[in-house]
């Protein structure tokens, strides 16, 4: 649905970004990651042809991305931007009539988000009356009333308690359901490994990884296993040798226990679960893969490296 090809920014002889490519598939969340300041939201802007870009292209559609494709993508910037003197009613109502909607299926479309968030109570009240939570939802549903193809969302769970982010993560998910296509930028790591398909980590202006959130995380494991056996904890750890590191455990009772070991060498899982087979009952073998926040400072880390030698 998108295509963003060699993209590169320059703001007063310093790079923004360099040489940025990706797609979004039809029916997919992908999370678009980095620090602050990584380029995010500026890329962000480009696709939506706020700014324009000194280098390369964003398509639509396998098309070149023109103004008349933008009715078909619902956008929430980082910087929030309600008309604090108008009610809830108003606000969407205008906003709507903007995306080319009628006023008739801007009226549906609001009494349907209104009651689906059980906020019909808000509809009379002015922006300025909202706590930043409320606000959010209003911005949301401005954000996704014309039922875009396409949305591209930046921060979107900012300023939200866990219930409502659970509520927006569900909208989302229901969206990405029904065919739609969105993008994510977020600090919200256990978003992105929920509700994400794959993801792009940007610093410095740099694409630094590109894949589905599985990979990236097997890409980046580091030997963890997580063992479950009924038997002696003592004869366990004695049949283990150097090549193995106990990093945690777990005690369930009746002989019941959960170890968390680190590989080292060129050592196989086999290789342990033969060392240990005779002396415990194993009921359960497990790789343990690293989150995508340690994924995230694991390769922002190793290029600060790289940039420091």
């Amino acid at each position: 649905m998108i295509t963003v090809e060699n993209i590169s920014k320059y703001y007063n002889r310093q790079t923004i970004l360099h040489d940025i490519s990706f797609s979004l598939q039809k029916g997919e969340i992908l999370g678009l990651l980095g620090p602050n300041g990584a380029g995010k939201t500026t890329l962000m802007r480009i696709i939506n042809q706020i700014i324009p870009a000194e280098k390369g292209y964003v398509s639509y559609d396998g098309k070149l991305i023109q103004e008349k494709h933008l009715l078909e993508i619902g956008y929430l910037p980082e910087e929030r931007g309600l008309y604090q003197s108008m009610t809830v009613e108003k606000q969407i109502t205008y906003l709507g009539r903007l995306r080319g909607m009628s006023i008739v299926d801007v009226k549906y479309q609001l009494n349907y988000w209104l009651d689906k968030f059980n906020i019909q109570a808000w509809r009379k009240m002015r922006i300025e009356e909202l706590s930043k939570g409320m606000a959010q939802k209003i911005q949301f549903i401005c954000t996704v009333l014309h039922a875009p193809s396409v949305l591209i969302l930046d921060e979107p769970f900012s300023g939200f308690d866990p219930i409502n982010i659970e509520l927006i993560r569900k909208e989302l998910l229901e969206f990405k359901k029904n065919g739609h296509s969105i993008i994510i930028s977020t600090h919200n790591m256990n978003s992105v490994e929920e509700i994400c398909d794959r993801a792009v980590l940007i610093n410095e202006g740099q694409k630094l990884l590109e894949g589905t959130i599985h990979d990236l995380r097997e890409q980046n494991k580091e030997g963890l296993y997580k063992i479950s056996f009924v038997g002696n904890m003592i004869a366990f750890v004695n049949a283990l040798w150097v090549g193995y590191e106990v990093i945690d455990k777990e005690v369930h009772g009746n002989d019941s226990f959960t170890v968390y070991l680190k590989m080292r060498k060129e050592n196989e899982i086999n290789d342990l679960l033969n060392a240990v087979i005779g002396q415990v009952k194993i009921t359960g073998v497990e790789t343990v893969l690293p989150s995508m926040e340690k994924v995230f400072v694991k390769t922002i880390n190793a290029q600060k490296e790289i940039i420091s030698e």
